[in-house]
């Protein structure tokens, strides 16, 4: 759908950092029956120390998912200059991860971040530190985005502005 959208042919790739988070022994279990697990409650609370049961743990999710945004982002801008744009398409817990170390959160806070499915949320990532745009919209066109998202000063807002 994202690229049906798009005028002429973007290249589409896999990108292995981005898949869902391993959860071993929880997969496809339902979520009624995981909340009663004794695990549950630190997935809930402290993530950044839960490794699931034959799968992987949220703090290496997170570390794949961010290194794989981040090396994207550095091969599409070196190709296409700073301004470019791409999109990155996964799961939920992936997306809040990124969106934590993108607003320099501890993962052990991600399950503030609210991401519903087929949202959009916007990082720059830039010469600096990262910067949220958006987050968890489905409304409203994105076409604005063509144009890049200008780089600001750490005051932001209409600071300097005349």
């Amino acid at each position: 759908m994202v690229l049906a959208e798009q005028p002429g042919s973007p290249p589409l790739s896999i990108e292995p950092g981005l898949t869902e988070c391993d959860y071993g022994e929880w997969q496809g279990r339902r979520l009624s029956e995981l909340a009663r697990e004794k695990l549950w409650g630190q997935v809930q609370t402290k993530p950044a120390s839960v490794v699931f049961p034959g799968g992987e743990s949220m703090a290496a999710m997170q570390a794949r998912a961010v290194a794989a945004v981040r090396r994207q982002d550095a091969e599409v801008t070196a190709e296409h200059g700073p301004k470019a744009v791409w999109v990155a398409v996964s799961h939920g817990d992936v997306i809040k991860s990124v969106l934590a170390d993108a607003f320099g959160m501890h993962l052990d806070h991600f399950q503030r971040i609210s991401v519903g499915p087929a949202s959009v949320s916007i990082v720059h990532y830039g010469a600096g530190n990262p910067r949220v745009i958006g987050t968890n919209t489905d409304a409203g066109d994105l076409a604005w985005l063509r144009d890049g998202v200008a780089e600001m000063d750490a005051v932001g807002g209409g600071a300097g502005a005349s």
